[in-house]
């Protein structure tokens, strides 16, 4: 939940858990003192501890610093009664510069963390605005779904899905815009929001398309880009009538779905090719949609070219058909976690591309009617 107005409580740094790195300007000062006291006055160690309140900078707020600083302070005074040729005023002066450069740069560093969290806030809300989480069960359909963001500190990016239980049935959108940043972000939100009206009012999906083909044409014509093809987009629309055995696809120069039918995998390749949106102008504006067999326990994994196009330190990429075979009849949420996890495993934790991946599974009558809608 956001709510308007000055945030009461900083967010503790390091995502809330305690990190033992905390310590280490407090194990510096200890070790710099016990070393300049041990050691003999040739060495001089106790030079060494202005930068103890110059680390504490980097991670502890502003009083915290000073008060090392002037615990570092005392170490030296004490260390002059004890050797009285160390060049005690320059450290000492060295000492309170350090600090209070160190409270400084503290503070500033805290006020733009203050402002890296309110800018967080508002991607996160604009993430749930574009990707708002999706009901685990539509109608007789479980669906759940999968976000990953190529950059760890991303909230949103190009990839995009949406689900809708309309008179028409179930329907289903994945995409991904050609390109990232903000543009790329701008031209999701208007397929998306596209789609959550058309998805209602449009009988056929050829209709459906044609809806968000206009949209994202009035957006690059309102918003252009120095790159005009950075604004279109794969797309694939799935339809899932009530009640119905089959799922109808509309696929946009999109990756083809997999559907998992009692065990065996099938790659669900479009029988003529469609065009990405934005580029029916050039291309033609021909839309096949294709039915399939669609029965209750099956499958049906949609995903943007993310997943498909990550590679390992050879340069391979990910096997998704092979892989999907290996996972049995695991739940769809258990599926995509294993998915996660694999896909950060096999790309050594790097990912090239935001990933988004959707999975629907046709309930039994009996399993629909204990969760209903």
């Amino acid at each position: 939940m956001i709510t308007p107005g000055r945030l009461r409580r900083r967010r503790p740094p390091y995502g809330g858990r305690w990190d033992p790195a905390l310590l280490s300007p407090v194990i510096l000062t200890v070790l710099i003192s016990a070393l300049a006291f041990s050691t003999p006055r040739e060495i001089a160690i106790s030079r060494l501890l202005p930068a103890a309140p110059a680390l504490a900078a980097a991670m502890w707020p502003v009083l915290p610093t000073i008060l090392l600083g002037t615990f570092c302070l005392l170490v030296m005074i004490g260390l002059s009664f004890v050797y009285t040729d160390l060049g005690t005023p320059y450290t000492v002066a060295a000492i309170v510069a350090v600090t209070l450069a160190a409270a400084y740069a503290s503070h500033v560093r805290l006020q733009r963390e203050e402002t890296l969290f309110h800018v967080r806030l508002v991607a996160d809300a604009a993430q749930k605005v574009l990707l708002r989480p999706l009901p685990h069960l539509v109608a007789d359909i479980e669906i759940e779904s999968l976000y990953l963001a190529a950059q760890e500190q991303a909230r949103i990016g190009g990839d995009f899905y949406e689900a809708a239980d309309t008179p028409y049935g179930v329907r289903l959108l994945i995409g991904d815009v050609r390109g990232k940043g903000l543009p790329a972000v701008g031209a999701a939100a208007a397929v998306v929001s596209s789609f959550r009206e058309a998805a209602y009012d449009e009988p056929d999906l050829r209709g459906m398309i044609h809806r968000l083909e206009t949209s994202i044409t009035r957006h690059s014509a309102t918003f252009p880009a120095q790159d005009l093809p950075e604004h279109f987009a794969t797309a694939l629309l799935a339809e899932i009538p009530h009640g119905g055995g089959h799922v109808r696809l509309l696929n946009c120069g999109h990756p083809p779905p997999l559907l998992v039918h009692r065990g065996e995998i099938r790659v669900l390749e479009p029988t003529a090719p469609s065009p990405p949106l934005n580029l029916a102008t050039l291309i033609g504006d021909r839309y096949c949609v294709d039915t399939v067999a669609f029965a209750p326990g099956d499958q049906l994994l949609l995903y943007t070219d993310g997943v498909t196009e990550t590679r390992d330190r050879t340069g391979e990429f990910f096997p998704l058909p092979d892989w999907m075979r290996r996972q049995g009849s695991a739940p769809p949420r258990e599926l995509l976690d294993r998915l996660h996890q694999d896909l950060l495993h096999y790309s050594g934790g790097m990912l090239d591309d935001d990933i988004a991946a959707l999975v629907a599974v046709r309930c039994p009558n009996t399993r629909a009617q204990e969760h209903p809608a």
